[in-house]
């Protein structure tokens, strides 16, 4: 699951929003008095939601955004709408707040976050030998088990799945099992 960062000027209502959050289930990373403060807790983490006022110490909820990791969102809590922009990135929760409806945002929130950040992770590149491999073993399903090539490769990525290994190994498993007969 992702990251929370708290960034309130007083500390004693970050805490208190703190709190709450714990009591549902998700354990702030950092409270923060200060936007830098903010985004230096940021820069060491992975995705996550910011939850602030519209004014820091240093800086306002806008320039937060501009200077978040590309993996935050801003969940911006205010009575006023006259200075919330929408945009996105930034959702608004009326303050004063129900419980639920904060654990529910935040929830949503962090669930949008995960899914964009396991779409973009990019799969990782095989070398040269290793597409070899995988290519070996696909050619030999093809022959012996009278295959077309995307059911090989199917074949290969559902063993996969299943053992828990990469394309790689199950390559590799396939080829020696073979060779022994």
């Amino acid at each position: 699951m992702g990251s929370v960062i708290i960034a309130i000027p007083k500390l004693d209502n970050a805490q208190k929003i703190g709190d709450i959050l714990k009591k549902h289930g998700f354990t702030p990373d950092a409270l923060c008095t200060l936007g830098s403060k903010v985004l230096r807790k940021a820069g060491e983490l992975e995705f996550g939601i910011v939850i602030c006022t519209k004014r820091l110490k240093d800086m306002s909820y806008t320039e937060l955004y501009e200077y978040l990791p590309e993996y935050f969102e801003v969940l911006l809590l205010s009575s006023d709408t006259d200075d919330y922009k929408p945009k996105d990135g930034i959702m608004r929760l009326s303050n004063p707040f129900r419980t639920q409806d904060l654990i529910n945002t935040v929830d949503m929130m962090l669930q949008r976050l995960q899914s964009k950040v396991k779409k973009n992770k990019k799969r990782p590149v095989r070398s040269v030998e290793e597409q070899k491999i995988v290519e070996e073993a696909k050619h030999l399903l093809m022959e012996r088990n009278d295959m077309t090539e995307p059911e090989a490769f199917r074949y290969i990525q559902k063993t996969s799945m299943d053992t828990g290994r990469t394309m790689v190994e199950s390559a590799q498993m396939i080829l020696m099992l073979n060779w022994e007969r």
